[in-house]
């Protein structure tokens, strides 16, 4: 008989602790190697016992479970992390597989459904719950955040607009003739996609695209 796959749970909630360790009871192949409620702790737990599967919460106190992941997968790479979470926002989605996860679950998922993802995350295969892939979907669908374009030289003319400097002023602080400190800013204006200063200054601030 195959050895049973070894899963740590992390999670800041007791109960939902105690939850998962009653269904790993449920099924003879899979087996609790240990537990913590913080994303820190989980580290040094993980690189002590290592598990061969960790369902992982999203959202955490001291550390959210992507940064975790990460340190996780940097220590021990052998390990499969699970993102087990109630969030299935696509940018949580994709930042928790960015740092390594191999699989993100929504906690509503049923028991039988769990097994079936870590048997297959101990294979090295991927599994998302429907609602997130369609989440991930749509966020890859996305425009891409304002701003991103902007080059160096643009982004800091933008930084000395919203502190309120003209461009005559912004052409004397950067060395530069006025002139082409109006062609910086109106490429600005054209890459935001606003018409004026005031909108630019605005959406820079909303957006922090500038610090």
């Amino acid at each position: 008989m195959n050895k049973p796959i070894r899963v740590m749970l992390v999670d800041d909630h007791t109960m939902v602790r105690k939850g998962l360790a009653t269904f790993l009871k449920i099924f003879d192949d899979l087996k609790l190697a240990g537990e913590t409620g913080s994303g820190t702790d989980a580290i040094e737990l993980c690189v002590k016992i290592q598990p061969d599967v960790v369902l992982m919460d999203m959202v955490m106190p001291d550390m959210d479970g992507a940064e975790a992941a990460r340190k996780i997968h940097q220590k021990v790479p052998h390990v499969q992390v699970i993102m087990l979470s109630s969030f299935k926002d696509g940018n949580l989605v994709k930042k928790a597989l960015e740092a390594g996860a191999i699989g993100y679950l929504l906690k509503d998922v049923s028991a039988d459904e769990l097994a079936r993802a870590i048997r297959l995350a101990h294979a090295g295969r991927a599994t998302l719950s429907p609602e997130v892939a369609q989440s991930l979907v749509e966020t890859a669908n996305l425009p891409p955040a304002p701003g991103l374009d902007l080059t160096e030289r643009e982004r800091e003319v933008l930084s000395l607009m919203v502190d309120g400097l003209s461009n005559i002023q912004i052409s004397v602080k950067l060395g530069v003739s006025s002139s082409t400190i109006k062609s910086h800013v109106s490429n600005v204006l054209s890459k935001l996609g606003v018409a004026s200063r005031t909108e630019a200054v605005s959406l820079a601030l909303r957006t922090h695209i500038v610090p």
